[in-house]
């Protein structure tokens, strides 16, 4: 490993981009940023489209043709033959020498952790949960919705307290607050007026996820339909922890869970009490954390671990970020 090793670290979500180009003894020459990383709907030669102008920036202004290793973090790389594709797309646009490509949700758990060991769940639009060895072994969930067993996510968590909502409204139900929330915060009088609203797209799709802080607020308002729901997520995510810590043989070490994501961050009490609770049970020994530090970090420092680079190289990339630069 030379000083002029260089890693091309990309962290690619849904809705943005994030590119880096780090040297091998943690110094950042250059960042950039682009829009949302989507193979499933747009394909994967328009997916690597959408990283190139991120990437060009990134190398131009690092005053390079292309980097020694890159390391990609993206969303939709679910399964290991999807990072293989995403993999042989990335090599072929030449940006790098070596290419590989992980799940997202293993930037997160790098960004959190000094070195690559460790569990990570994600709840943002979905939920995920990775974890990691510094021997190289992983677990991992398919995180593909239903039919690979998920539930939870800004999106699950929306549909339901729709569901909960329409039913107390017409009496299939027990009562709860959400079938006045919901519709309130749209403006709307009644779940009937918001389902027809939702149905015949007076109201976009997308903006569903508006309703998972409100499910959030009314449950803190002390709604019991609303703080059943959130108890579910709670187990969830303790349920994906601990089952991660077991494939992994962690139970029974002092080991890092990571909180991240969207719904995991926002500092909602009932659930973060709820998760802490669940694992203080079923994992006495995890060390229960949210990360605050940006996904790319955790790109860059999983480069820098294939690059073989020590600490004080790590250190000095975490630091970049840590300073906001």
């Amino acid at each position: 490993m030379g000083l002029t090793s260089t890693v091309l670290a990309i962290d690619a979500g849904n809705s943005k981009t994030d590119v880096a180009v780090v040297t091998a003894d943690g110094q950042v020459l250059a960042t950039a940023r682009g829009g949302g990383f989507r193979p499933p709907a747009v394909g994967v030669e328009a997916a690597m489209d959408a990283l190139a102008d991120p990437v060009a920036r990134a190398l131009t202004d690092a005053g390079l043709p292309n980097a020694s290793h890159i390391s990609a973090c993206l969303a939709n790389a679910d399964l290991p033959v999807e990072e293989e594709q995403l993999a042989t797309a990335l090599h072929a646009r030449a940006w790098g020498s070596s290419v590989e490509v992980r799940n997202d949700t293993f930037a997160i758990l790098r960004a959190g952790v000094a070195e690559p060991r460790g569990v990570a769940v994600v709840c943002g639009a979905g939920i995920n949960c990775v974890g990691m060895r510094p021997d190289g072994r992983t677990a991992r969930f398919p995180a593909i919705g239903r039919i690979s067993g998920d539930w939870g996510g800004g999106w699950g968590l929306a549909e339901e307290a729709l569901w909960y909502a329409a039913r107390a409204e017409d009496g299939r139900g027990e009562p709860t607050d959400l079938s006045r929330t919901l519709p309130a915060h749209f403006g709307l009088p009644t779940m009937y007026a918001l389902i027809e609203a939702l149905h015949l797209e007076h109201l976009e799709h997308g903006r569903r996820h508006e309703l998972t802080p409100v499910l959030f607020e009314t449950a803190a308002q002390g709604d019991p339909v609303a703080r059943t729901i959130v108890h579910r997520l709670a187990e969830e995510v303790a349920t994906m922890a601990t089952v991660a810590l077991t494939r992994l043989d962690l139970l029974g070490e002092q080991t890092p869970v990571l909180l991240g994501g969207s719904v995991l961050t926002a500092g909602h009490a009932q659930l973060d009490d709820g998760i802490r609770d669940l694992l203080s049970s079923r994992a006495p020994k995890a060390d229960v954390r949210v990360v605050t530090a940006g996904p790319v970090l955790g790109a860059a420092l999983l480069g820098l671990d294939r690059l073989g680079a020590g600490r004080e190289a790590q250190e000095r990339a975490r630091a970049h970020w840590e300073r906001g630069d």
